[in-house]
């Protein structure tokens, strides 16, 4: 496969590009990448460019632009992950595969039961890092166009943010909204969404599940609850299964 990689900014034809310090790092002394080598490019606006390494010394890497290609691989459906935190492997896991499967926003919230607490410090960090793995998840998978990631905020404080938005009218079409219970009875086949193009919010709890409080204000904001079968399923596996059967019945599987 020819080699994807990010560049924050913007691209024309025939331009030559120096990488990032670290994107060209990583294509030169972890890929082997020499001058010539065929490359891929995207800035996250949509299309990717072809290009080829055109020079490699100590100050960098530099990449020249041959073609522009108007490809797309986006989800026809468009699905918000509002995901618990959890601990930083699992955290970096369910970013990583809910971006593979088709996500093009991330909301990452603290719940009551929330194992993991982040100061405010901490919380800049993961916003740092979860960043870049949403840029790696794009890269590998193909996608132009990189997902929203949210800042951290507390369950409750989402929930009076949808509230706000719903009053103010800032949503331009009403979402879908789901999350996982398991005092669920309904299973996600009983449901249909609306039209392909009604946002989806999914969701998803922290370890220990939600609180009934906070599956009453869930209800209150609108949400219907689901179950994935019988079996409880841990939070990274629970977001992940739910995103592949949304796309599954209703995307583009």
């Amino acid at each position: 496969m020819t080699a994807r990689f990010y560049y924050p900014g913007p691209m024309i034809l025939d331009q030559i590009i120096t990488l990032p310090i670290n994107t060209g790092h990583h294509a030169t002394r972890v890929l082997r990448l020499k001058q010539g080598d065929k490359v891929i490019l995207f800035n996250g606006e949509g299309g990717e460019f072809s290009g080829s390494i055109h020079h490699i010394d100590k100050s960098g890497s530099t990449v020249i632009l041959s073609q522009f290609h108007a490809i797309e691989r986006e989800s026809p459906l468009s699905i918000s992950l509002v995901q618990a935190v959890c601990s930083n492997e699992k955290m970096d896991w369910i970013i990583q595969k809910s971006v593979e499967l088709g996500v093009n926003c991330i909301q990452p919230i603290t719940a009551t039961r929330s194992i993991v607490r982040l100061s405010e410090e901490r919380a800049n960090k993961r916003q740092l890092h979860w960043q870049q793995v949403i840029i790696a998840a794009c890269e590998q998978c193909g996608r132009n166009r990189i997902p929203k990631l949210h800042p951290l905020l507390t369950l409750s404080d989402w929930f009076s943010q949808q509230f706000e938005n719903k009053r103010n009218n800032i949503e331009n079409k009403s979402p879908y909204k789901l999350f996982l219970s398991l005092t669920a009875n309904k299973r996600l086949s009983e449901f249909s969404l609306p039209s392909i193009d009604t946002p989806l919010l999914l969701l998803i709890g922290p370890e220990g599940g939600f609180t009934t409080e906070e599956e009453k204000a869930a209800y209150a904001t609108g949400f219907v609850s689901i179950c994935l079968g019988q079996r409880t399923l841990r939070t990274e596996s629970a977001a992940l299964a739910a995103i592949a059967a949304i796309q599954a019945l209703w995307g583009d599987y």
